[in-house]
C-alpha cells in the first residue's frame, strides 16, 4: 500500500504549484500576493487555474507570505495541497515486469539536505528512473524546500518509503537486481560499469557516504575520479554523474 504519512502539504513558487496542478494533485487554497489582484500576470493565471480546480484564493500581503514560507523564494504564491502520496515499490516492480522493462531504481541512504533531495528527484526524472526509494528514518521529509529544488519533479517521479533500506536491498537482490554503490576508493570507474538489466544505484548521505553495512551488500562499487583539491562531491552531483551514465548505458540517452 502507498504510504501517506508525509509533511508535504505546502508548495511555494510558480513551478512547483504548476507541476502539482498538471499532475492532478488536489490544491485546497492558494495564498497570492495582493498586488497581483486584478492584474494580468503569470501569478494571476496560475491562481485562476487553481481556482478552476476548486482552490480557494486568498490575497495577502508580502509580510504574511514571508511568515508562511518555508523557503526563501515563494515568488508571491503559496498553495496548501493534499498530502503527497508515496508509491508502493512492489507495484512499481510489477508494472515494469508487465511491460517487460528492466527496472532502474535510485536508493537514497539517509539524504538529509532538502536541496540535495530535490535536485536528485529532478535528476531521476530526467534520466528515466522508475522509482526513488528513501528510508522512513534519518532522511529529510518531503517539504516545500524539496519541492522547490526539484522544480516540480516531485510530482512526476514515484517516491517509495521503506522501513529498512538494507532489507529492501536484500529483497531486490533476490529478485535479480544488481546493486551499485559509490566509493572513492573503488577500483571500478563509473564509466566502465555495466548498468544493464534490473539495477539499483545507492547514493550515500552528504557527510558520511553510504553506510558500511549497505556498502557490504552492493554488488559493485564505482568511483568518480576527482582531480582537484576538494576530494568529494555532494550527493546530488554524484547522483547526476552516475545516474545519467547508467541511463546512457541502458539506451535511455
Amino acid at each position: 500500500m502507498a504510504d501517506n504519512d508525509t509533511a508535504l502539504t505546502q508548495l511555494e513558487g510558480k513551478n512547483p504549484i504548476a507541476e502539482a496542478l498538471a499532475a492532478g494533485r488536489s490544491i485546497n487554497r492558494v495564498y497570492l500576493l495582493e498586488s497581483a489582484k486584478g492584474r494580468a500576470s503569470d501569478l494571476s493565471k496560475l491562481a485562476d487555474e487553481c481556482q478552476k480546480q476548486g482552490a480557494v484564493i486568498s490575497y495577502v500581503n508580502r509580510a504574511r507570505l514571508d511568515s508562511m514560507a518555508e523557503t526563501q523564494a515563494h515568488q508571491g504564491i503559496i498553495a496548501e495541497v493534499a498530502p503527497y502520496d508515496y508509491q508502493d515499490l512492489d507495484r512499481i516492480l510489477e508494472h515494469c515486469e508487465s511491460q517487460n522493462i528492466a527496472p532502474f531504481l535510485l536508493l537514497l541512504d539517509h539524504i538529509q539536505d532538502a536541496h540535495n533531495l530535490g535536485s536528485i528527484l529532478r535528476i531521476a526524472d530526467g534520466a528515466g528512473v522508475h522509482a526513488v526509494v528513501i528510508p522512513k528514518r534519518r532522511a529529510v521529509p518531503l517539504n516545500a524546500a524539496v519541492a522547490k529544488a526539484s522544480a516540480g519533479a516531485v510530482e512526476h517521479v514515484p517516491i517509495c518509503r521503506v522501513n529498512n533500506l538494507t532489507d529492501t536491498i536484500l529483497a531486490l537482490k533476490k529478485q535479480g537486481f544488481w546493486i551499485f554503490g559509490t566509493d572513492a576508493a573503488a577500483t571500478l570507474h563509473y564509466k566502465e560499469a555495466d548498468y544493464g538489466g534490473p539495477i539499483a544505484i545507492v547514493i550515500g548521505s552528504e557527510g558520511e557516504g553510504i553506510a558500511q553495512k549497505i556498502k557490504g551488500h552492493c554488488d559493485f562499487l564505482v568511483s568518480i575520479p576527482l582531480h582537484g583539491k576538494v576530494n568529494s562531491l555532494n550527493a546530488a552531483v554524484a547522483s547526476g554523474i552516475i545516474v545519467f551514465e547508467a541511463a546512457s548505458g541502458r539506451g535511455q540517452s
